[in-house]
């Protein structure tokens, strides 16, 4: 059977509680990067502001950031991006009590029976103990369709670099159009870039394990090359580096964003030193994902996360859902997604080579 997206139903705005609600209240910021006494923050649902008699939809939404009214439309934004003038919603209620309606139950998903709940069961937690064969034929059926009609980001930690088999498979997805986008830090690009250039990672040899002697030189030598060179594909291109993560992004024109990080070695010429420079570069691309698959990182996994919203509403106006995956060997790692606003997202505790091998194993 081919793959079904999620199925989004818009609320009935003829109900009487959406008839009778008030208009949604506005007020100016008072100030650039300060939001007015009593302004709405964003969840990761889609919600609908009451403007006039009509129920509006952000198109583009983040989770603790301000919905503000602007040209008819809303925008939502960071505080960071507030000017003093900014018309800014009012509110702190979800059910129309403030012209304000979040729509946490739009989407219905194939094989899930609409409206299941119980109060008491077994193993509903995502934890090694999951079975998780049926959500590897989600993610193989999804990442199948997203090939060719989605913007598929994965989110790596550096882990996914220290051993050859997965630095060989997330090639194999790169170069089989699987990956539109990837987030990363410092670390996975030099690891990553270190291997190819000197076949270890933090000086241990990615295919044996075994340390080198003064290994632990070896992604500062990697380091000061690349910025010898100035640039990551100069450096690729001088050196003849021919596999790898960011070698094959390189190849194939992927986009790769590095983030950096206080306690950074280097770092790469490629990397955001300003953390905000960085978050803008990360949501230019979190603004087109359809889907997301964090691995073997809880902070850049979050930091993605909490840019991510639910849904995604479509050129043509069609909304559809956003598929989230967090796949770590820590089952803190996995649940602390959830735990920091984004529900939407679903773990896998696993370890992330034998995931991602096996992806490159069983997609098209």
């Amino acid at each position: 059977m081919a793959f079904q997206l999620g199925q989004y139903t818009k609320p009935d705005f003829t109900q009487e509680i959406f008839v009778n609600a008030p208009e949604a209240k506005l007020a100016p910021a008072p100030r650039d990067k300060a939001a007015p006494e009593g302004f709405h923050a964003m969840s990761i649902f889609p919600e609908y502001f009451k403007v006039g008699d009509e129920w509006i939809l952000p198109e583009d939404s983040r989770m603790d950031c301000v919905p503000v009214l602007e040209g008819g439309k809303i925008i939502v934004r960071e505080f960071r991006n507030l000017k003093e003038g900014d018309m800014v919603f009012l509110g702190r209620t979800e059910n129309c009590e403030d012209g304000i309606y979040v729509h946490d139950d739009g989407f219905t998903f194939p094989g899930v029976e609409e409206g299941f709940q119980n109060s008491f069961a077994f193993r509903q937690s995502r934890s090694r103990e999951t079975a998780y064969s049926y959500d590897y034929s989600n993610i193989y059926e999804l990442l199948e369709y997203e090939r060719d009609h989605g913007y598929i980001t994965w989110v790596l930690g550096p882990a996914c670099a220290f051993d050859a088999g997965a630095r060989e498979a997330f090639s194999t997805l790169i170069d089989k159009g699987y990956v539109s986008a990837l987030l990363a830090g410092n670390a996975l690009a030099t690891h990553d870039l270190e291997a190819a250039y000197l076949g270890t990672a933090l000086g241990v040899d990615i295919r044996t394990q075994q340390p080198y002697f003064n290994g632990h030189y070896n992604h500062l030598v990697t380091i000061n090359a690349i910025n010898t060179y100035g640039s990551i594909p100069a450096f690729i291109e001088g050196e003849g580096i021919d596999n790898g993560i960011i070698y094959s992004c390189v190849k194939n024109k992927v986009p790769f964003v590095l983030n950096g990080s206080i306690r950074d070695d280097g770092p790469l010429p490629e990397v955001y030193e300003h953390t905000y420079v960085g978050q803008d570069a990360i949501r230019s691309h979190v603004r087109k994902s359809t889907t997301v698959i964090g691995m073997a990182t809880v902070l850049h996994t979050i930091a993605t996360g909490n840019m991510t919203p639910s849904y995604r509403v479509l050129e043509d106006g069609t909304i559809r859902p956003v598929y989230f995956y967090n796949i770590d060997t820590s089952e803190f790692a996995v649940n602390k997604l959830g735990d920091r606003g984004s529900l939407a997202a679903k773990g896998i505790v696993t370890n992330v080579q034998d995931f991602v091998r096996n992806l490159a194993k069983n997609l098209k």
